[in-house]
C-alpha cells in the first residue's frame, strides 16, 4: 500500500520554509497594531492581485510602485497580463480541460490518492483534489495546503543568496544583494485562487456540495463571483438550497434553525476605497469569531501576492448567536464583503448598498476630488448608518452625524478597534433597519442567476408541482395519503412475515399457508392502492428527464419537502422535548401515579406524530420499492399495476451510483424490503458489472456522531441533523479511483451507516431484540465493522459492548469472519498516551467481561474478545476529539477531529487492502441470508450461507470435472492394456505400471487443483474445503488404480485359465488350415464348380472337427435350480423348502407383509390378536426387499460366469447375502421378528433370479469354450481358405484375406469400446441432464418425473433414489444413442475409420521391418500385431509356424490386408446404418455405466423425516448433509402421533417451530424439532435450516397425488394433516419451473 495509506511516510516533503517565514512576518505584523503608516502602504486586494501581471517579455524596466504596476499605462494592457495570468493559474491547476466538461461532485467523492495524502505537501497538479478533499472532510485548514517545492537548480540559488566578503555587521545584517529579476520569480497559487477556481469550473452540483461544506466550515460563502471568461457577475442562488443556521435568542430563550437563503437578517457591507493598510476582511473574521479566519486575508497562512480571481468577489458569512450572555450579538447577522477597490466592481457595490442594513467603508485619507468621494458622500446621505474606519486617524469612535460614525485605526490596539466596531454596530442594530435575504439578490439586474439554467427551472417547476399537490393536507396525513403502501399495510406485512418465520399450532403448514396467504392479500392491496397523484407525476419525472434534470428535481423536491415540513417538525420536536421532561421528572420522583402513564401515552403519540410529519426523498424512495414489491409479488402483475415497474431499481440503482445512500433496512418497520433491495442491487450489477466492494459497516448509540464521521471521512450524504437522526439502515457506494485499485483489491466501498442503538423513538418497543437484530445484520454483512462510541460513560460501554459482542460471537458461529474497529469519540484528552493506554485496557477487560457474557448466552466457548475475533487492542482502537473547535453555533469543526478522520481512514484502507471484500452479487446474497436468518429466533441455527453454498457447488462442479479427467483417462488405459493382455503382449500388471500410465493426467489435476484453490476468488471461504477434497481426488487417483488393477489382473487370470484351451484351440486351427489347404491343393487340378467344391468340403468338414475333438471330454450340463433347492435344504428344514417353492414368486407382490412376521410380545403383557403392520414398517420391509435384490443384481454381475463359467458357491453367496441382511433389520414402529417362510421365499425369489443369469452367462462361456460349438463357428472362415486356394490365389492373399476375416470382430468390439468413452464424455457435454453435478442431473430427473406423473416412478424416486438415478441414466444414455441421434453414429463410424487406419500402418510397418531386416511370414505377423496390441484384441498363433514358410512377397500380403480390409469396413459401417442398429450389448463398459459411476459415487443419504437425498457429489464428504430443499414429510409416511393423519409439514418449517417429533418406537422418547440434532446417529449430521419458501413442486405433488399417497400408505391427508387450500393453486407449470430457483 505504501505512502497512501501510511502517514509516516514521505516526512521528507516538508512545507517551502519561505512561505513560513513570509507568512511569520505578516503574523508578527498583525498582530501589534495597525501602525503601518502612509509611506510603509502595503498593496492592497487589488494590487496585490495584479502584481503578477507582469509577465510580459517586454516589460525589462518595470518597477514597483504603490499600485504593483509600473510602466502600465493601458487599462488593456492590465486586463492582457490579467488573462494571460489567469490562463497560466488555470494551466497549473489542471482544469484546461474542464472549461466545457464542468468539475463533477463524482469526480472527488472516490477514494484517491489525494484523499489519502492531504496533509502531506501535493504537487501543483493536485491542489485542486487535495482542497476539494480537505472540504470534504470538512477539515477548516483545507485551504492551507503546502506545496511540494521544485528541486530545481535555479530555485535552489535563488531561495539561497549567501554574502561573501569583509564587512561590518551592519553590512552583513542590512546591506541589500543585488535585486533578484522579479519576473523569474513563481509565485505559489494563492489559496483563494484554488477555491474561485473550483468554483468557476464546478457544474452546480459541485458547487452546492462545496459551498455547503464551506459553510460546514465556517468559511465566508461567495455571494457573487464575476466570472473572468463571460464577463458576467454571477449569483449562485443554487449553492445557498441546502445550508440551514441555527442561533438561539438570549433574551427569549427562542431557538431558530432556518434555510439561510430564505433567513431575513440584519446585513453589514464591508467595502474599501482606494488601496488601503488595513485588511477589512481580518476586521470582519475578529467581529464573528477572532480565532477562526472566517474571510481569508492577506495575513493568513499561504497568503501571497499573486491572488488572482478574488477581486470584485462578495463572500458572506453569518453571525448566529447561542443565547449566551458573552455573544457578541444577539440575533442573527449578515456580513457581506466585497474583495478589491470597491469603485472597481461597481455592480457589486450597488447591490450590496441596496440589500445592506449597514453600511462599513475602510477609507484611506481622501481628497475632496477624489473619486471615491462620490460613492462615499453616497453613503453618507443615505438612511442607513454608515461607519467609516479610517486608516490614517488613530481616534476612537466618533459621531459625525446621527448614525454615521468614524473609527481611527493607526497606532490602535486591534482588540480596541474590533470591541468599537461591534459596539457601533450594535447599536445600529438596535434601531429599525432593512433586512436582508439572500433570495432578494436574484432581483437586481445586471447579474447572471444559475437557478435560471433550464435544467434547473424545470427540475424546480416540477418539484413545487409536487409540492402543490402535498400543501393541501394535514402534514401528519400527508405519508398516509401519498404513500399508502408504506403505512399501516407494509408494516402489517412485517408482522405476518415474522410470524411466518415463527410457527405456531398443530399444522404448522396450515400456519404457514394462511400467514402467505394474508401477506399476498396485503400485497394485493398495496397493489390495489394504485399509484398516487404525486407518486404517479414523481415515477414519470423520472422516466421522462435527462440525468441533469432529474438531478436538480430530486434535489429541488428534496429542498421544498424540507421547506413545508420543517417547521412543523420543529414545534413537535419542541413539545416532545417539553413532554419529554415532564416524564423524566416524574421517574426521578419515583412517581408511579395516573399522570407519569398519561404523559407517557402522550408522549408516546407524539412521537408517532413525529414520524407521520417527518417526510423527505427516503420515504418516496421507500414508496416505490414498496410499490415495486407489491407488483412483483402479485400474479398477474401488469393487470393491476398502473406502470411498469421494471425500470424502478434501475432509477434506484442510479442514485446509489451518483451518491445517494439507499436504504436497507426500513428503520419504521424494522424490516428489511428483501425483492426491492435485491433488484436494485441486481441493476447495479447490470449497471456496473459484478463488481468487487469492501464493505463497511458502522454501529454505535444514537447520536454519537456516527453518520458525521462517515460524511467526514467520505464526503457522503447521510442525514445527520438531530431531528433527522438514520433510522434503519442505509447503504452508499464509495468509487476507488484507477490509481489506488492497483493497492486496493476491490472497486467500491459500500457503507452501510445505521440507526443509533437504544434509539428514543423506540420506546415502547422490544429495543434490545431490535438493537441485537441490528447489530447482528450489519456485522455480519460487513468486512469491517466500526463501533463508535461516544465518550467515555460506563454505563453506555456496556450496552454497547454486550450487544456487539454478541453479534460479533454470532458471526464466528456461522463462520463469517468481519473484522472491527472502535472509535472513541468526543474524549477530552487524546494526546495523552498513558490515558489512552488506560482507556485501552479497559475497554479489553470490558469486552472480555461482555464475551463471557455473550457465550453462555449463545452456548459456546469463548473466554476474552479475541477468541471471538482478530483484534488487536493496540491498533484497533481510536480516539477522536471532540467535532467543534469551541461552541457551536459559530464553531468551526475541530483541526484534530478532521485529523483523527483522516488517520482512521487511512487505518481502514490500510486493513481492507488486505481483504478481498466481497463481490455485488455475493453481497446481494448475503443480505438475504442474514435477513431470513434473523427472521427465526435462533439465528446461528437458521443462517444459510448463500455464498458459502454456491462456493461450495462450484468446487463440486470443478471436482466433477477433475475426476471425470481421471476417470476417461483410466479407461482409456483399461483400454489399451486390456487389449495388450488378450494379445499375450502384457503378462502381469503392477501397480506402478498405472501410476505410470496416468502420470500426465494426474499431475495436471494436480495443478488445476492448485490454480482453482489459489487463485479463486473466495481462496479464504475455498481454505477449509481444500485438504479434504485433495484427500478426495488422491483417494479416486488409488482406488482407480486399485479397481483397474483388479480388472487388469482377472482378465489375466482368465487368460491364463484358458491359456490350455486356446493352446488346443490354436492347434485345431493350424490343423484346420492345413487340411484345407491340403484339400484345395488335392482339387485344385480337377476344374469343380462352385457346389461340388462344396460338397467336396462339407464331406471333409465333420470328420475333421470329429478327430480333432474326439479325445476331449464333453461339456457338463448345470443345474442351478437343483443347486439352488440343495442348498436351502442343507439351511432350512427340507418340508418348509419343497412347501415354498409353489408359493415363493409371489412375494415380490405382496402388499401387507404381516404374515411374514410375529410380533414380539414384552414382558407381563397378555397377547394379543395380530394387528397388520403399520405403513412405515410395511415399507421398511419392502425396502429391505429391494436393497437385497440389488445386491443380489450387483454380486451376478461381479461374476465372470461369460469367461470362467458357472460355479454353485456363487448361489451359495446370495443365500448368505440373504440371512444376513434379514437378520440385521431394524424395526420401526412395532416390535416384530420375520417368520422363516420369509426369509426362505426371499432367497428362493433372489436366488431365481440370479440362477436365469448364471444360466445366460454360462451358455455364454460355452459356446466360447466347447471346442465342438466353437470350431463349427470357424468352418465359413476355412472354407473361404479352401476356396482361394482352390482358385489358385498365392498364399500371401489367402494369408491377408485370413487376417482381415478374423480382424472384422475385434474392430467392432473396439470401435464400441473406444466410442464408450467417447460418448460419454459427449453425452457430459450434450445432455443437459448431464452437464453439471449431480443436483443438475436431479433438477432434470424432477422435471421429466412431473411431465410423465407416473405415481410408481415418483415412489421410486423417494424411495430408491440411486436405483432411479441409474435407470434415468439409461433410459438417457439409450435415447441420445438410438433415438435417430446422428452423432452417435457418427462417432462409431469415425472410430472405425481409425481402426482400419491402425491396420493399415501396422502392415506397412510390418512389410517396412521385414525387408530391413530380410525377415520371414511369421516375423511379419509378429510385427503386425505388436502394432495392434493397444488396438485390437488379435491372436495370430495358428497362423504362425510351417503355415505360412511359403509367404516371401510381403508387398502382396500387405496389399492383400488393404484389400480384403476395404469390404470388412464398408460390412461393418452397412451394418451400422441407423441408431436402432446399435447394439447396447456389445459395449464392454456401457455409456450408461460410466455415467453412472461418475454421477452415482456421490453422497446418497437421506434425510431421515423427508427421505430427500444429500446432493454433496463425495461419498465421504465434509461437513454435514445438506439439501438445497426439502419436502413433505408426510411422502415419507410420516404421521401425527396417535393418529393415521399423514404429515403435510416440510422439515424445514418444522425446525423453526417449537413443536416436537417421535424418533424411535419409543412413545416416551420426544425431541424438540428445534434440537432434532440430539434424536441419534442419522439425525446428527444434517444440516435442516428453517425455510419458509413456497417449494411449490413438492406441494403440487402432495395435491396432484393425494389419493394414491393415501392409498400407498393407508393414511389420509386429514384433521392435523389436513393440505392447505393455497397448495391446491400450484400447476405443474409452477412445479416444474420452481426447479430452476431451488436447484
Amino acid at each position: 500500500m505504501g505512502s497512501y495509506f501510511s502517514k509516516d511516510e514521505n516526512k521528507g516533503d516538508r512545507e517551502n520554509p519561505a512561505h513560513g517565514h513570509e507568512a511569520g512576518k505578516r503574523k508578527r505584523k498583525g498582530s501589534e497594531s495597525f501602525q503601518e503608516t502612509n509611506n510603509k502602504k502595503q498593496r492592497s486586494d487589488s494590487a496585490t492581485g495584479s502584481c503578477t501581471f507582469q509577465m510580459k517579455p517586454a516589460d525589462n524596466q518595470v518597477k514597483d510602485n504603490a499600485c504593483g504596476v509600473a510602466g502600465l499605462n493601458q487599462h488593456e494592457d492590465k486586463d492582457y497580463i490579467k488573462s494571460e495570468n489567469i490562463k497560466q493559474l488555470i494551466n497549473r491547476l489542471n482544469l484546461l480541460s474542464k472549461y466545457r466538461s464542468k468539475l463533477k461532485s463524482q469526480d472527488f467523492l472516490q477514494l484517491n490518492a489525494p484523499s489519502l495524502q492531504r496533509h502531506e505537501p501535493c504537487q501543483e497538479g493536485n491542489l485542486v483534489q487535495t482542497f476539494i478533499q480537505g472540504l470534504l472532510n470538512m477539515d477548516y485548514r483545507a485551504r492551507y495546503i503546502s506545496v511540494k517545492e521544485e528541486k530545481s537548480e535555479e530555485s535552489t540559488q535563488r531561495s539561497m543568496v549567501s554574502y561573501k566578503g569583509e564587512g561590518n555587521t551592519f553590512d552583513k545584517i542590512f546591506k541589500r544583494s543585488a535585486p533578484v529579476d522579479e519576473l523569474s520569480k513563481r509565485h505559489h497559487v494563492h489559496p483563494m485562487d484554488i477555491q474561485m477556481a473550483v468554483f468557476l469550473f464546478a457544474d452546480n452540483f459541485l458547487r452546492q456540495l462545496m459551498v455547503t461544506k464551506l459553510s460546514q466550515c465556517q468559511y465566508a460563502l461567495p455571494l457573487l463571483v464575476p466570472n473572468p471568461f463571460t464577463k458576467e457577475i454571477e449569483f449562485p442562488l443554487w449553492t445557498f438550497r441546502l445550508i440551514k443556521k441555527s442561533w438561539k435568542l438570549c433574551e427569549k430563550n427562542i431557538s431558530k434553525n432556518q434555510s439561510i437563503y430564505k433567513a431575513a437578517t440584519p446585513m453589514v457591507a464591508f467595502f474599501r476605497f482606494s488601496a488601503v493598510s488595513t485588511s477589512k476582511s481580518e476586521l470582519i473574521n475578529n467581529l464573528i469569531n477572532e480565532r477562526h479566519e472566517t474571510f481569508f486575508h492577506r495575513n493568513c497562512c499561504g497568503s501571497s501576492k499573486s491572488r488572482l480571481l478574488m477581486d470584485g468577489v462578495v463572500e458572506i458569512a453569518w453571525y448566529c448567536p447561542s443565547g449566551d450572555k458573552t455573544d457578541k450579538f444577539t440575533d442573527c447577522v449578515a456580513f457581506c464583503n466585497l474583495h478589491g477597490d470597491s469603485q472597481d466592481n461597481e455592480t457589486q457595490q450597488n447591490i450590496l448598498m441596496k440589500e445592506s442594513s449597514i453600511n462599513v467603508v475602510v477609507i484611506p485619507n481622501l481628497e475632496q476630488t477624489d473619486k471615491c468621494m462620490t460613492v462615499v458622500d453616497r453613503l453618507f446621505n443615505s438612511t442607513k448608518p454608515l461607519i467609516c474606519l479610517l486608516t490614517e486617524n488613530d481616534s476612537g469612535v466618533t459621531e459625525v452625524q446621527k448614525g454615521k460614525y468614524t473609527i481611527g485605526l493607526i497606532h490602535r490596539n486591534k482588540s480596541a478597534v474590533s470591541e468599537e466596531l461591534r459596539r457601533t454596530i450594535v447599536k445600529c442594530l438596535s434601531k429599525p433597519l432593512s433586512f436582508f435575504k439572500v433570495g432578494n439578490v436574484v432581483n437586481h439586474p445586471g447579474i447572471s442567476v444559475d437557478e435560471n439554467d433550464d435544467d434547473c427551472r424545470r427540475g424546480k417547476e416540477t418539484a413545487e408541482q409536487m409540492i402543490r399537490i402535498l400543501e393541501t393536507k394535514d402534514p401528519s396525513k400527508i405519508k398516509e395519503t401519498f404513500l399508502p403502501c408504506q403505512g399501516k399495510l407494509w408494516h402489517d406485512w412485517c408482522l405476518k412475515n415474522k410470524e411466518l418465520h415463527r410457527p405456531q399450532g398443530d399444522n404448522i403448514e396450515m400456519h404457514n399457508s394462511l400467514k402467505q396467504t394474508e401477506m399476498h392479500q396485503i400485497r394485493e392491496k398495496q397493489r390495489s392502492v394504485g399509484l398516487s397523484i404525486f407518486m404517479k407525476l414523481f415515477i414519470q419525472t423520472l422516466d421522462s428527464r435527462n440525468a441533469d434534470e432529474k438531478m436538480y428535481f430530486l434535489k429541488w423536491l428534496g429542498i421544498l419537502l424540507d421547506e413545508i415540513t420543517s417547521e412543523d417538525l420543529s414545534a413537535l420536536h419542541h413539545e416532545y422535548d417539553e413532554k419529554w421532561t415532564k416524564v423524566l421528572d416524574l421517574k426521578k420522583k419515583h412517581d408511579k401515579s395516573q399522570q407519569l402513564t398519561e404523559e407517557q401515552t402522550q408522549l408516546e403519540k407524539l412521537s408517532e406524530k413525529l414520524n407521520a410529519a417527518t417526510f423527505g426523498l427516503e420515504h418516496i424512495l421507500r414508496e416505490i420499492g414498496q410499490i415495486y414489491e407489491s407488483c412483483e409479488s402479485v400474479k398477474n402483475k401488469q393487470a393491476g399495476c398502473q406502470l411498469n415497474v421494471s425500470s424502478l431499481p434501475r432509477f434506484a440503482a442510479e442514485l446509489m451510483i451518483s451518491g445517494y445512500p439507499l436504504e436497507l433496512m426500513d428503520g419504521d418497520a424494522a424490516h428489511v424490503p428483501l425483492i426491492w433491495v435485491k433488484a436494485v442491487l441486481d441493476e447495479l450489477i447490470n449497471i456496473l458489472g459484478d463488481q468487487r466492494v469492501f464493505v463497511l459497516s458502522v454501529l454505535g448509540i444514537q447520536s454519537t456522531g456516527k453518520s458525521t464521521m462517515l460524511n467526514a471521512m467520505f464526503g457522503l450524504q447521510f442525514a445527520v441533523s438531530a431531528g433527522r437522526c438514520t433510522r434503519g439502515a442505509f447503504m452508499q457506494l464509495v468509487k476507488v479511483s484507477k490509481e489506488l485499485k492497483i493497492h486496493l483489491n476491490f472497486d467500491y466501498l459500500l457503507i452501510v451507516d445505521t440507526e443509533g442503538l437504544r434509539a428514543l423513538e423506540l420506546a415502547g418497543r422490544s429495543t434490545l431484540n431490535h438493537d441485537n437484530e441490528m447489530a447482528t445484520f450489519v456485522v455480519g454483512l460487513g468486512n469491517m465493522t466500526l463501533i463508535n462510541i461516544f465518550g467515555e460513560n460506563p454505563a453506555e460501554m456496556q450496552d454497547i459492548l454486550q450487544i456487539v459482542v454478541q453479534a460479533f460471537l454470532r458471526m464466528k458461529k456461522v463462520r463469517l469472519n468481519p473484522s472491527c474497529m472502535f472509535v472513541h469519540q468526543n474524549v477530552g484528552d487524546i494526546t495523552a498516551g498513558e490515558k489512552n493506554m488506560v482507556g485501552k485496557r479497559r475497554l479489553q477487560e470490558k469486552l472480555d467481561e461482555m464475551t463471557q457474557l455473550a457465550a453462555k448466552e449463545e452456548v459456546c466457548n469463548a473466554e476474552c474478545f479475541s477468541d471471538v475475533i482478530g483484534f488487536d487492542i493496540k491498533n484497533d482502537v481510536r480516539y477522536f476529539s471532540q467535532l467543534w473547535e469551541g461552541s457551536p453555533p459559530m464553531a468551526p469543526p475541530n483541526q484534530c477531529y478532521s485529523k483523527n478522520v483522516q488517520e482512521l481512514k487511512n487505518a481502514i484502507l490500510s486493513r481492507a487492502s488486505r481483504c478481498n471484500g466481497i463481490m455485488l452479487a455475493q453481497f446481494k446474497d448475503r443480505i438475504g441470508d442474514l435477513w431470513n436468518a434473523l427472521m427465526n429466533e435462533n439465528f446461528v441455527f437458521s443462517f444459510k450461507n448463500t455464498l458459502e453454498i454456491v462456493t461450495y457447488r462450484k468446487l463440486e462442479e470443478e471436482f466433477g470435472k477433475w475426476t471425470w479427467s481421471l476417470r476417461s483417462a483410466m479407461l482409456e488405459i483399461e483400454d489399451k492394456l486390456h487389449n495388450r493382455i488378450n494379445n499375450k503382449q502384457l503378462h502381469n500388471i503392477e501397480k506402478r505400471d498405472l501410476e505410470n500410465e496416468i502420470a500426465n493426467t494426474n499431475e495436471e489435476v494436480k495443478i488445476s487443483m492448485e490454480h482453482y484453490f489459489e487463485k479463486h476468488k473466495e481462496k479464504e471461504m475455498l481454505i477449509q474445503w481444500r485438504p479434504k477434497f485433495q484427500e478426495k481426488i488422491k483417494h479416486l487417483h488409488g482406488e482407480l488404480l486399485r479397481e483397474a488393477k483388479r480388472k487388469l489382473d482377472n482378465i489375466i487370470h482368465q487368460r491364463e485359465a484358458h491359456a490350455k484351451l486356446d493352446g488346443e484351440k490354436t492347434l485345431h486351427e493350424r490343423k484346420l488350415l492345413e487340411k484345407s489347404k491340403e484339400l484345395a491343393f488335392s482339387l485344385k487340378q480337377k476344374d469343380l464348380n462352385e457346389n461340388e467344391l462344396k460338397r467336396h468340403f462339407d464331406s471333409v468338414w465333420s470328420k475333421w472337427v470329429s478327430d480333432l475333438t474326439g479325445d476331449v471330454p464333453p461339456f457338463k450340463e448345470i443345474s442351478i435350480e437343483n443347486d439352488i433347492i440343495a442348498l436351502l435344504n442343507e439351511m432350512h428344514e427340507e418340508a418348509l423348502v419343497r412347501d415354498r417353492l409353489n408359493k415363493f414368486r409371489n412375494i415380490n407382490e405382496v402388499l401387507d407383509y404381516t404374515t411374514y412376521v410375529n410380533p414380539i410380545k414384552t414382558f407381563c403383557k397378555k397377547p394379543v390378536a395380530t394387528q397388520p403392520l403399520p405403513p412405515e414398517d410395511q415399507e421398511s420391509i419392502k425396502q429391505l426387499m429391494h436393497n437385497i435384490i440389488r445386491q443380489t443384481e450387483n454380486t451376478v454381475k461381479s461374476k465372470s460366469v461369460a469367461k470362467l463359467g458357472y460355479n454353485p458357491s456363487y448361489i451359495q453367496e446370495i443365500a448368505e447375502l440373504v440371512k444376513t441382511a434379514v437378520r440385521n433389520h431394524t424395526c420401526k414402529s412395532t416390535k416384530y421378528e420375520f417368520k422363516k417362510e420369509f426369509t426362505v421365499d426371499l432367497t428362493l425369489f433372489v436366488c431365481e433370479l440370479a440362477g436365469t443369469r448364471f444360466a445366460e452367462l454360462h451358455q455364454v462361456f460355452r459356446e466360447a469354450n466347447d471346442p465342438f460349438i466353437y470350431l463349427e463357428k470357424k468352418k465359413p472362415e476355412y472354407y473361404s481358405v479352401f476356396q482361394l486356394f482352390c482358385r489358385g490365389a498365392t498364399s500371401a492373399a489367402v494369408f491377408g484375406a485370413l487376417i482381415c476375416s478374423e480382424l472384422k470382430e475385434p474392430i467392432l468390439h473396439s470401435v464400441y469400446n473406444k466410442t464408450a468413452k467417447d460418448l460419454s464424455g459427449e453425452m457430459r457435454t450434450n445432455i443437459p441432464a448431464f452437464k453439471g453435478n449431480r443436483s443438475n442431473l436431479e433438477k432434470h430427473i424432477l422435471k421429466a418425473l412431473a411431465e410423465e406423473e407416473n405415481f410408481s416412478k415418483f415412489t421410486e424416486y423417494i424411495h430408491y433414489p440411486r436405483e432411479h438415478f441409474e435407470n434415468f441414466i439409461e433410459c438417457e444414455v439409450k435415447a441420445y444413442i438410438t433415438e435417430g441421434n446422428s452423432k452417435a453414429l457418427t462417432m462409431i463410424k469415425g472410430n472405425i475409420r481409425h481402426k482400419e487406419q491402425c491396420i493399415i500402418t501396422a502392415a506397412e510397418t510390418a512389410t517396412a521391418e521385414v525387408l530391413g531386416n530380410r525377415g520371414d511370414a511369421n516375423m511379419w505377423l509378429k510385427v503386425f500385431s505388436y502394432g495392434l496390441k493397444d488396438e485390437l484384441e488379435y491372436n495370430k498363433e495358428h497362423l504362425t509356424g510351417n503355415s505360412c514358410q511359403d509367404i516371401t512377397n510381403f508387398e502382396l500380403l500387405e496389399l492383400a490386408v488393404k484389400k480384403e480390409l476395404l469390404p470388412i469396413t464398408e460390412e461393418l459401417n452397412r451394418i451400422l446404418e441407423k441408431p436402432s442398429d446399435i447394439k447396447m450389448e456389445m459395449f464392454r463398459e456401457k455409456p450408461a455405466e460410466i455415467l453412472i459411476d461418475f454421477f452415482c459415487q456421490c453422497c446418497w443419504v437421506q434425510c431421515p423425516f423427508c427421505n430427500a437425498v444429500c446432493i454433496n457429489t463425495m461419498e465421504d464428504h465434509p461437513g454435514d448433509h445438506i439439501v438445497p430443499f426439502h419436502r413433505n414429510c408426510g411422502m415419507n409416511g410420516m404421521i401425527y402421533k396417535g393418529t393415521t393423519n399423514l404429515s403435510v409439514s416440510f422439515c424445514t418449517s418444522a425446525v423453526a417451530s417449537d413443536r416436537h417429533f417421535y424418533p424411535s418406537i419409543d412413545p416416551d422418547k420426544k425431541i424438540p424439532w428445534k434440537c432434532y440434532r440430539t434424536a441419534g446417529p442419522k439425525y446428527a449430521n444434517w444440516c435442516i435450516t428453517p425455510d419458509l419458501s413456497e417449494l411449490p413442486y413438492w406441494k403440487w405433488f402432495v395435491c396432484r397425488f393425494q389419493a394414491e399417497l393415501e392409498n400407498y400408505y393407508g393414511k389420509t391427508f386429514e384433521r392435523s394433516g389436513e393440505i392447505p387450500h393455497a397448495w391446491r393453486s400450484f400447476t405443474k407449470e409452477d412445479a416444474i419451473e420452481s426447479l430452476n430457483k431451488y436447484l
